[in-house]
């Protein structure tokens, strides 16, 4: 897996001058000292260059939006740290002067209440709502903390940087996206339209490549090319291949090398892929390993060129900074009402895997092209762990971004199957699956180990402007 990245902050420090200033002093140095141990940049102003290091003055915004606009390529998001009351018109005017476009988290520091004197009463209490009105004036978006007041030590706060932190990963990442989409929809599969003009007025571009330029491209490879033995070596090492010909892994090794190549010549991040059936009848093996390599290197591929699908996948992703599969809500568990079968057939990233994969054949198409044409699916049973899912798609009538997400948890439930498949359990799923059917979303879904379904909500409604709809529900 790639290794995860290190986050960078703009911190604005509230201050009020008729308040106790020496806490906008502490409180500075008190937050720098936090995101730092946690592991994140900080830039923020000095002491010499507002008092305290705080903004208060217009002129102070003026200097911190300068120094926000020179790091404006790192700055992943702007954390205000109200240590008292805090000038609410300084906090917002740094924002708009700076120009940036990033999530927005408000905190403000508890009073305490054994202790209230003019000398040190902090009143960010009330402080805090001040600010978030002259945001919702200036139009500014911005993320509260669970708490209205939290020590900045506290494990509350600690809890919503992680949060807060997924979410700036996700808005950013999404960021001028260009998403790879090599081969035609398969026929049979409606289900994955999508609008590329309705994704573009989110700065996410599609960059279609067909499969006839992928074969062709192959049929120019020899097979001493470096690149295919390197892709040929790196199947070998991430997945048994007992059993399989020579020639098909070889197939998939130039196969894999030419993506590759292409994505890094397009500036594709992510992609989606014909998985079927041209590609077993005129090729002659599935693309699943190759897709469950890119995947399990935080470079999300979904089957049946479900490109909403992808982009589900790698907002999980860039949350979790952990690997995401595309998965089929697939079947009932027995009369279990919030358990179901979660599968594909597969390309399954190796993260998602209670033991280590194998390579086989691709067991449901096998029958119509022949197994011969269908090695490199990756077989395994999911492990048991938390989970977060996620479905965005395209409404092309009306012309919108929408979608779901939620979190649940994978089981160790008995399951005798094949392909890549695992036990969920969802709570309240049977009005989840209404959901779905209502409003008419696919059975396509993406999945991942880890609890980032609230972040990836957040930056979806508040700072991607889509709807999303959390399920079951939150208090917020």
């Amino acid at each position: 897996m790639a290794a995860q990245r290190t986050m960078t902050f703009g911190v604005i420090v509230g201050n009020r001058g008729f308040f106790p200033d020496h806490l906008a002093k502490t409180g500075r140095e008190e937050i720098i000292s936090v995101l730092e141990a946690a592991g994140a940049r900080v830039v923020v102003l000095s002491p010499e260059e507002s008092k305290y290091g705080a903004v208060e003055t217009y002129a102070e915004s003026q200097r911190c939006a300068e120094l926000f606009k020179k790091h404006a390529e790192d700055i992943d998001g702007i954390i205000v740290t109200l240590p008292n009351f805090g000038e609410e018109r300084g906090i917002v005017d740094a924002i708009r002067l700076s120009g940036l476009k990033v999530p927005v988290l408000v905190q403000a520091t508890p009073d305490r209440s054994d202790d209230m004197t003019i000398a040190v009463r902090r009143d960010s209490f009330c402080g805090k709502m001040s600010c978030c009105n002259n945001m919702m004036q200036y139009g500014i978006a911005y993320s509260l903390t669970t708490l209205h007041t939290e020590s900045l030590t506290s494990p509350e706060f600690k809890a919503d940087l992680e949060w807060f932190s997924a979410v700036c990963r996700i808005v950013k990442g999404l960021k001028n996206l260009k998403i790879g989409a090599i081969g035609a929809r398969p026929a049979a599969f409606n289900t994955v339209r999508y609008s590329e003009r309705i994704l573009e007025t989110a700065g996410i571009s599609i960059e279609p490549l067909d499969l006839s330029e992928v074969f062709g491209r192959i049929n120019h490879m020899k097979d001493s090319d470096d690149a295919a033995q390197a892709k040929l070596a790196a199947i070998k090492s991430y997945v048994s291949t007992a059993n399989i010909p020579e020639a098909a892994l070889l197939k998939m090794a130039k196969l894999g090398a030419v993506i590759d190549g292409w994505m890094k010549q397009t500036n594709c991040t992510i992609s989606a892929v014909q998985c079927w059936t041209s590609m077993e009848e005129f090729f002659g093996v599935v693309p699943c390993t190759i897709m469950s390599m890119m995947s399990n290197n935080l470079i999300p591929s979904a089957c049946e060129v479900d490109v909403p699908g992808t982009l589900s996948m790698y907002m999980l992703a860039l949350a979790s900074q952990t690997p995401s599969a595309l998965l089929d809500w697939n079947n009932n568990y027995g009369a279990h009402p919030d358990k179901c079968v979660c599968f594909h057939c597969s390309n399954l990233p190796k993260h998602f895997f209670a033991q280590a994969p194998t390579m086989d054949f691709q067991a449901i198409i096998a029958g119509t092209v022949g197994k011969e044409n269908t090695f490199g699916t990756c077989v395994g049973r999911v492990k048991a762990g938390a989970m977060s899912f996620a479905r965005y798609s395209t409404d092309d009538r009306r012309g919108v971004i929408r979608g779901y997400t939620g979190a649940g948890k994978f089981t160790d439930d008995p399951l005798e199957t094949f392909g890549g498949a695992g036990v969920a359990e969802i709570p309240q799923l049977q009005k989840l699956l209404k959901y779905i059917c209502r409003e008419g979303f696919e059975h396509h879904v993406a999945a991942n180990f880890s609890d980032v379904s609230k972040s990836v909500h957040e930056a979806a409604e508040r700072y991607l402007g889509w709807e999303s709809h959390y399920h079951p529900e939150l208090e917020d």
